[in-house]
């Protein structure tokens, strides 16, 4: 509304005076020509065109902050307007310390009226199991872990931690047990230590430099001439991308969450950087319920349960083998990103000697270089080992 108005109010001071302008030439001209009027006093008119443009302009300009202040007023407002998710009188029941088993029960959801995101999506994780979710885009992965951090309540159906319906739940005490590390790590325009610390303002300088450590900040951190009191600058542009991740790391490893959530916290990072995050996420997700949002399907072999969701719905779930085993959609996305043909390469860095078979398929070994064709690789079938 307010561009609306911006650019309504200058194209017509601009177009007014345009028409004022041509105006006074056309008839000045008229006058001139018919000897009614004096090249001077044309010329005076003119001037004086010239004086009125400049006080329209800044009457334009008046109005243009007037419309910017209404907008913001009118979002002030709304956010004022805006009840705190607490205030909810569903929401009474104040969380202990949890031990992490979440449960969706039938759950579907969706944002508009008639157009369903997810339906009937059950399962289950146990505490301390990690549970990936696979899909391609669009498909309510994310649209899960929302409901998960309590972002969403269910339309029909209930997610469930330790039995407790969350839409019940207190927010304040159960999210002070979650953590979350997105692809795109938010951080706040401070210092190291402060970003670390937000998610624990009362931790000790103790807890916070282990996390550092534990996490690899301190290895950049260490490097900078004001150590961990170095301002990151606005979303930490000051750092680099995998500096960010280990921030962004530490701050959930301070908080010692009993669930975590993994959106792809890799997956746009450099090789060696990619290293160092996983052996602190590893630290991370140690005994905790893990939830990881997977787009590279090679990060995601370990979890106690794969579930594959389409169309906002759990079409096949199951560990690796079991999934990779029974060909299915799982077995097509997997192959399509590592494979060649129906062949299983593991992903760069992994490096382990993986052998699996498929569907009514030859095992396979590894590859072997042809020398004929200069970095190509030769696949040998198990039946010409």
């Amino acid at each position: 509304k307010t561009l609306t108005a911006t650019s309504v109010m200058g194209l017509a001071s601009s177009v007014l005076l345009g028409l004022v302008s041509a105006a006074i030439m056309y008839f000045g001209t008229r006058q001139i020509l018919a000897g009614a009027m004096t090249l001077g006093s044309f010329l005076t008119y003119t001037i004086f065109l010239g004086l009125l443009a400049a006080p329209v302009f800044q009457i334009v300009g008046i109005g243009t902050q007037f419309t910017e202040a209404l907008a913001g007023l009118e979002r002030t407002r709304d956010l004022l307007r805006e009840r705190p998710e607490d205030e909810d009188p569903r929401r009474t029941l104040s969380l202990g310390a949890i031990e992490g088993e979440v449960t969706f029960e039938n759950v579907s959801f969706s944002y508009d009226a008639g157009k369903p995101v997810l339906m009937e999506v059950a399962f289950r994780a146990e505490p301390g199991t990690v549970t990936a979710l696979v899909g391609p885009s669009g498909s309510g992965k994310s649209t899960m872990i929302g409901l998960i951090a309590a972002f969403h309540v269910p339309t029909s159906g209930a997610v469930r931690v330790d039995g407790v319906d969350l839409s019940t739940a207190r927010l304040d005490s159960y999210r002070t047990q979650l953590g979350v590390v997105l692809q795109e790590t938010f951080l706040f325009d401070g210092t190291i230590r402060e970003n670390v610390a937000f998610s624990r303002p009362d931790a000790t300088e103790e807890e916070v430099l282990a996390a550092c450590r534990i996490a690899r900040v301190d290895e950049f951190a260490e490097s900078f001439e004001k150590k961990y009191d170095t301002v990151v600058g606005e979303r930490g542009v000051k750092l680099s991308g995998g500096q960010r991740q280990r921030v962004s790391i530490a701050r959930a490893i301070l908080a010692n969450p009993r669930i975590l959530i993994l959106d792809e916290a890799t997956s746009s990072l450099d090789s060696e950087s990619e290293a160092l995050i996983q052996e602190g996420l590893a630290f991370l997700m140690r005994g905790r319920t893990t939830f990881v949002i997977a787009h590279r399907l090679s990060t995601i072999r370990r979890a106690d349960q794969i579930l594959v969701v389409e169309g906002g719905r759990i079409i096949e779930r199951g560990t690796h083998e079991s999934l990779y085993a029974v060909g299915g959609r799982y077995f097509e996305l997997y192959t399509k990103q590592h494979g060649v043909e129906t062949n299983l390469f593991l992903a760069p860095g992994e490096g382990e000697e993986v052998q699996e078979q498929g569907p009514e398929k030859e095992a396979v070994a590894a590859p072997e270089k042809d020398e004929s064709l200069p970095g190509a690789v030769k696949l040998i079938r198990g039946s010409d080992a």
